[in-house]
């Protein structure tokens, strides 16, 4: 199903300057690791009368500061495998923006050649002219899944009981995009 009638037209591509992407994932029950990708891309656009956002980031670009965990989670077949599948991927089905300014989109997100598909909530901005003339709209939007269903199943125990590495993954994108509006 598709937004009957969107609330704006025109094509809009991401002002990475103020968008992320960004996950997080619990840590041995004490605390929540996070990391963002530092190449992304989105766009916003009409197709069939209806919005469509598509998005990318590059496995490799997750910004983490140890050389070698860093290693061990964008290379390493426990988690991303960048080598072999470098590219994270959405592409909606569906996008409902509504009059309070909430916002859910449901689509298809791909992370190591698995494609499944996740329905996130959140919000968005009308289009608005910036100083300079520039037109924009915001998203906002989060979801959370399940590691284990994009084939991430590392885990160790804990020696007290419990889990290293919690199965829900949040992810978050604060998505800002210049365009044209009519």
């Amino acid at each position: 199903m598709a937004t009957a009638a969107p609330p704006f037209t025109g094509a809009y591509e991401l002002d990475r300057n103020h968008s992320s992407f960004q996950f997080a994932v619990g840590h041995v029950g004490v605390s929540t690791f996070r990391a963002s990708f530092g190449d992304i891309d989105a766009r916003l656009v009409i197709e069939d009368g209806s919005l469509v956002l598509e998005g990318r980031a590059l496995a490799t670009s997750v910004s983490i500061a140890e050389p070698g965990f860093r290693e061990h989670v964008v290379y390493g077949a426990d988690f991303f495998d960048a080598g072999a599948h470098p590219v994270v991927t959405f592409r909606s089905t569906d996008l409902e923006l509504r009059d309070d300014g909430t916002a859910t989109v449901s689509g298809a997100l791909e992370i190591r050649g698995i494609s499944r598909f996740v329905v996130a909530e959140g919000t968005y901005e009308q289009p608005r002219r910036d100083p300079f003339g520039t037109v924009r709209v915001g998203l906002e939007l989060s979801t959370t899944i399940d590691r284990r269903d994009w084939g991430m199943i590392w885990q160790m125990p804990l020696p007290d009981g419990g889990e290293a590495l919690g199965w829900d993954v949040e992810i978050t994108a604060h998505l800002e995009l210049t365009g044209s509006d009519g």
